[in-house]
């Protein structure tokens, strides 16, 4: 139910739910098959809503988005859903379906803590979680797309509707296996000056999660003043990543969960011990009282205070 031109505008649950199932598999056509409709059925039932809302509300791209008022009722649309579901289960019904919970976490977390988070929610609620891996700078538009519920992002200010609190600082550090320090930065680490072995580290090999992986060329942005000429490996996971940088690859940024151990054993090498990369990281959620979507912040909160280091002088907003 919206509120639209001073009066209530009560849109049809099965409307909502067409919405959310073309913009959840992607083409009208897959919306129809999961709602075991027509894919004539599935194009009425959303313009009849445009009609009534007076507002595109999806792109008819492939595949298909939804327009910035198709956001706000697809928002609506999942909240909708979700209360409906535990109140569904509140009662007792038998049969209720357990609530599906969407989440967007960038891969680190993913890698590190953030399952860990989601096992205390599951030991105690029954609920199945939809995670959207995304990078921490761009998980907050899941959020506003409607796509999500919840998000670790690396955006302190609260997306419109959803509160934000600070989780605490992911800490990174430059390494390198070994032999990768042997073959392409001179041997020893730490004989030299700094700022000949950030010269060296400009021109040889990284590894990138991506392509629109900042950290390691924004580590040496910093202090050279322009992005490494090096040529760059690209390892979009978490786990393949750190193993690329352990089988001397490249030199990349680790996070301290998935480096320190093997630092301890000399698997790995620090190459800049007096320079770190701080990620501040923060949950943003809808504001909807939820008892399941409450359940998971206070899990994600408490996990990453025992996990990541304090965040100084945040506060929630």
């Amino acid at each position: 139910m919206l509120r639209k031109l001073g009066f209530m505008l009560r849109l049809q649950r099965e409307h909502l739910e067409t919405l959310l199932a073309a913009v959840d598999h992607g083409t009208l056509d897959a919306a129809a098959r999961a709602l075991a409709i027509t894919p004539s059925a599935v194009s009425q039932r959303i313009k009849s809503m445009e009609q009534q809302v007076g507002r595109v509300l999806l792109q008819r791209t492939a595949p298909v988005r939804p327009t910035p008022d198709g956001e706000v009722v697809l928002r609506h649309a999942r909240q909708a859903r979700l209360l409906d579901e535990e109140t569904a289960r509140a009662l007792g019904g038998g049969e209720a379906v357990v609530p599906s919970i969407p989440l967007a976490v960038n891969a680190d977390s993913l890698g590190t803590w953030f399952l860990d988070a989601l096992a205390l929610v599951r030991a105690d609620t029954e609920v199945v979680f939809d995670l959207h891996r995304e990078d921490q700078d761009r998980t907050a538009e899941l959020l506003r797309a409607g796509t999500v519920m919840g998000a670790v992002t690396a955006e302190a200010d609260p997306v419109q509707g959803c509160s934000s609190v600070p989780l605490g600082i992911d800490r990174y550090r430059a390494v390198a296996s070994p032999a990768f320090v042997d073959r392409s930065l001179g041997g020893t680490v730490g004989t030299g000056s700094e700022r000949d072995l950030l010269d060296r580290m400009d021109r040889v090999p990284l590894v990138d999660y991506d392509r629109a992986d900042d950290l390691q060329q924004g580590y040496l942005r910093r202090v050279l003043g322009h992005a490494p000429s090096g040529p760059r490996h690209f390892v979009p996971t978490s786990a393949d990543f750190a193993r690329a940088v352990s089988l001397g690859f490249g030199w990349g940024m680790l996070p301290e969960a998935q480096c320190l151990d093997a630092l301890e054993r000399g698997d790995l090498v620090e190459l800049t011990p007096g320079r770190r990369a701080d990620v501040a990281l923060w949950w943003q959620r809808w504001n909807l009282a939820s008892p399941v979507l409450e359940r998971v912040t206070e899990a994600v909160r408490a996990t990453a205070a025992e996990r990541l280091h304090p965040v100084r002088q945040a506060a929630a907003r």
